[in-house]
């Protein structure tokens, strides 16, 4: 947690000590006693009430008002200040002393700026009085100098991917705002109502932000990217009185898309985290927002430091103190830039709500979770719930295999298969040339709907979720980020465990977990999606698919390829590619929409493709699959 500034109740430790210059009046002949002056003024510098403290040529009500104005920039920080030796010396104009003073400012939590000063005093009509200068509260000031505290915002720790390359690091800003110093009160709502215009914000909320203003504030308007301030703001920005531009560097991912709704966001902390949390957050600090940002902040955040500054009249800083703050921890995801990129890239021009997720199946991490522009900033990639259509037969498949099929087992492709009075039927453009009594090969090549809903009965209740699960579908457990793990549930009717077997009924699942599924069947064993590798998961206790089975499958769905619904993925150049197709139907708004799904895996790559809205699986998820396995390589 990070350390803040922090008022604390200050004590006022006295412990003088006087050395004596053999006067009668020195405090060892039953004279007026300095260390009594001393005393009182330590008291009155800790809680800023002098009026008990004698001062030469000057009033306490002066003094006061003199050392809130050296003190003003402190922050509200109450010193403990301790009466040390008091010196007296004998002179020809009358006695003086000097007395030795310990300040301790707590400007961090475990970190106490500690110094002495000296405060002088004459013997005035038998009464030790103070002479008041600015260097008792520090000894460097001088004149009209004042102390002034500053945070310094810890630098936060980077979200770093694949081969240690920062994905969220500091990066050049512009803040774009109004300086009430740079322009006459009376028109300080003019130009932030130009300014507001320029850049296309709420021109009412922001003017009465600016007037609202103390007349030295700057008050924010906007946050640009360093390289994405456009052309006509960065040509007229000039022309409004007052406008400023502030050069900074935020925590930012490489593009304003990158990963965003799986990294989310930082900024200023919003009323509700401060009343939930006061010890950790307070007005005007940063913090995470959403994503892993906001789950990982703590780790993130670091530790603040500050700066003490001597400022003279003229506004020039001396610094006198300086506590540097430790940068946050990094966060190492398994995120590979280059195939996150490309991802982003293949989804830009895709209209409706769409995903890619990729994942190595010889260890489980995620390459790449991109979300296309239509998810307007939902995460579906790893947390969209979804019916996945005949991408889960990868999923029957295995289930019908451990209930005794072959690839070789023949089973009926008909147009249409009838369940407790609900028609079934194939795809509308099924090839006529796959119907009939076919292998069991054939049929999933070329997902024939009728034939594995006619095999329902060789299942048990729950054998189709012990099939999910052997592949990593359907057992949720925390992986460290927002994962949706899908969702095989028993089918309550004869119609719902047929619809159940084409991935309709009560089958949901991410894309995540799609790729999850087809990355098990290249691994020939259960992989667990990893995108926090410094998260430990302990994998399910489930029924292990054997290699038998892993052969069977791969060879089934490089079938898809080379003579399915997935043939366009066939010349794809590297090693063999295994797919499944998949297309989902769903109602919105009284009319009938599909899901578009494609599952593949290549060498060491599992990757799944959805659109929300779409043709078919060939036709709209297989360009985009086809595309970044290209990429890819």
């Amino acid at each position: 947690m990070r350390s803040r500034l922090a008022g604390l109740t200050a004590l006022v430790l006295l412990a003088a000590g006087c050395t004596s210059s053999g006067d009668p009046d020195d405090g060892d002949g039953g004279g007026p006693d300095p260390d009594d002056t001393v005393a009182a003024l330590a008291s009155g510098l800790v809680s800023g009430e002098l009026a008990d403290v004698p001062f030469v040529e000057q009033t306490a009500q002066q003094v006061g008002a003199d050392y809130a104005e050296v003190v003003e920039g402190m922050g509200g920080l109450q010193p403990t200040v301790e009466a040390g030796a008091v010196d007296v010396v004998e002179e020809d104009g009358g006695d003086r002393a000097v007395a030795t003073l310990t300040w301790s400012w707590p400007v961090l939590e475990g970190s106490e700026w500690t110094y002495d000063s000296e405060a002088s005093l004459a013997l005035v009509d038998q009464e030790w009085q103070v002479v008041w200068e600015r260097d008792v509260v520090e000894p460097s000031l001088a004149g009209a100098t004042t102390l002034d505290l500053t945070p310094i915002r810890a630098a936060r720790g980077d979200i770093t991917g694949a081969r240690g390359l920062a994905l969220v690091t500091p990066r050049p800003v512009v803040r774009l705002g109004i300086d009430r110093s740079m322009v006459p009160p009376a028109r300080a709502g003019q130009s932030a109502q130009r300014l507001a215009r320029l850049i296309g914000i709420d021109a009412a909320s922001f003017v009465e932000r600016v007037e609202a203003a103390g007349e030295l504030a700057f008050v924010e308007a906007i946050v640009y990217r360093a390289d994405e301030v456009p052309s006509d703001v960065g040509r007229l920005f000039d022309q409004i009185k007052g406008a400023r531009a502030i050069g900074d560097d935020l925590p930012l991912a490489p593009t304003r898309e990158f990963a965003a709704p799986l990294l989310g966001t930082v900024g200023e902390v919003t009323a509700e985290m401060v009343e939930e949390d006061p010890e950790r957050y307070q007005p005007g600090d940063q913090a995470g927002l959403s994503g892993l940002q906001a789950r990982y902040d703590e780790q993130l955040q670091g530790t603040s430091g500050a700066v003490v500054n001597a400022v003279s009249s003229d506004g020039v800083e001396r610094e006198v103190f300086r506590v540097d703050g430790e940068t946050g921890t990094p966060l190492e995801l398994t995120l590979d830039l280059d195939l996150q990129v490309k991802a982003e890239r293949l989804l830009a021009d895709v209209a409706p709500s769409s995903a890619i997720v990729a994942i190595r199946p010889s260890n489980g991490a995620i390459l790449a979770a991109a979300n296309g522009p239509g998810t307007e900033g939902l995460n579906i990639a790893t947390f969209g719930q979804f019916a996945p259509g005949s991408t889960f037969k990868s999923v029957s498949t295995l289930a019908l295999l451990r209930a005794g099929l072959t690839p070789d087992t023949v089973v009926p492709c008909t147009p249409t298969i009838n369940v407790d009075g609900k028609s079934f039927k194939n795809y509308s453009d099924y090839p006529a040339s796959a119907l009939g009594q076919v292998p069991f090969r054939t049929a999933l090549a070329n997902s024939c709907n009728t034939a594995f809903i006619s095999q329902r009965g060789k299942l048990g209740e729950l054998d189709l979720f012990d099939a999910a699960a052997a592949l990593g579908m359907g057992i949720d457990h925390d992986l460290g980020f927002p994962a949706y793990l899908g969702q095989v549930e028993p089918a309550a009717s004869e119609t719902e465990k047929g619809a159940n077997l084409i991935g309709q009924g009560r089958i949901l699942a991410s894309p995540m977990v799609m790729a999850t599924v087809i990355a098990s069947i290249q691994r020939g064993d259960l992989v667990i999606p990893s995108l926090v590798p410094a998260v430990e998961v302990t994998a399910p206790d489930v029924e292990q698919i054997t290699d038998t089975q892993a052969g069977q499958l791969r060879s089934m769905l490089r079938s898809v390829v080379t003579s399915g619904s997935g043939s366009g993925l066939l010349d794809v150049p590297g090693p063999e590619v295994i797919a499944k197709t998949g297309t989902a139907e769903f109602e919105r708004g009284g009319r009938l929409e599909t899901h578009a799904w494609m599952i593949a895996a290549q060498g060491d790559l599992a990757v799944a493709v959805f659109v929300e809205v779409g043709a078919s699986g060939s036709r709209t998820a297989g360009p985009i699959l086809e595309a970044f396995l290209r990429a890819a390589r």
